[in-house]
């Protein structure tokens, strides 16, 4: 792990190829998807430098104090199909999961999270993070279901940085369904109203590289879901690291 101008890391900056349908390209360093109705994903294939991405895919595998839990899912109780840590700035509000409370783990016991972190502020301009969950992947096997980080300590728009270390798996999107009743009322502040015909897609695949970076914003956790299925194929180790903040 090299010490550079971005936190300790390499990162590259040049992204290959042009913007498709729904996207925008911006200086060539990143693809932009617009997924309608205030919402946003951001996607670098090449985040950090691939041969350091492999080194902190080694520390990460090895000095990662990692923990499988039983969570409750639908009411009954199972083991987290993945590997977990929890790491959070002191002071903050204590996160819970389906049911489940980790352990915060201090930014200062993992240097190279920090440096991490650096360079994911550094390349995110006015975005703050101030906690982080990674996830381990041993094979194909493991996976996380369709969900959104909604919890409500990270606030009704909240943004997520999620960068990839070692095996490529798939990242799936889908529209949320509109649970609203037909003709109920509701009072106080509306939240900004969902079209139905914005002509986006409803659903978006990515291979989320090694060392690459994807970032949701806006109100992609109120009006979409995304996963990592399983994968028969993924059979070598994933090590998955995604920057929230707390509020």
């Amino acid at each position: 792990m090299t010490t550079g101008d971005s936190g300790g890391l390499h990162l590259c900056t040049a992204e290959q190829g042009g913007a498709t349908a729904g996207e925008k390209s911006d200086c060539r360093t990143r693809r932009v998807i617009e997924l309608g109705n205030g919402s946003e994903v951001i996607y670098m294939s090449r985040f950090i430098n691939y041969d350091e991405s492999w080194d902190y895919l080694e520390y990460l595998n090895k000095n990662i104090p990692w923990n499988r839990p039983t969570i409750r899912v639908f009411g009954r109780s199972c083991v987290q199909p993945r590997d977990s840590c929890y790491v959070a700035s002191e002071g903050l509000p204590q996160l819970v999961y389906s049911g489940y409370q980790p352990h915060a783990y201090s930014w200062d016991e993992f240097p190279p999270l920090k440096d991490i972190l650096t360079a994911v502020h550094k390349a995110l301009p006015g975005s703050r993070f101030n906690s982080l969950l990674l996830n381990r992947y041993k094979g194909g096997d493991d996976y996380v279901g369709w969900h959104a980080d909604d919890e409500k300590l990270y606030g009704p728009t909240p943004e997520i940085a999620s960068l990839s270390f070692g095996c490529e798996r798939e990242f799936l999107l889908k529209k949320r369904p509109d649970k609203t009743p037909r003709g109920k009322k509701t009072s106080g502040e509306q939240p900004k109203k969902r079209s139905k015909k914005d002509g986006s897609p409803d659903k978006h695949s990515f291979v989320l590289k090694h060392g690459s970076l994807l970032v949701m914003r806006g109100y992609t956790q109120r009006d979409w879901l995304h996963s990592v299925p399983k994968r028969v194929k993924a059979d070598s180790l994933r090590i998955n690291l995604t920057f929230r903040l707390v509020l």
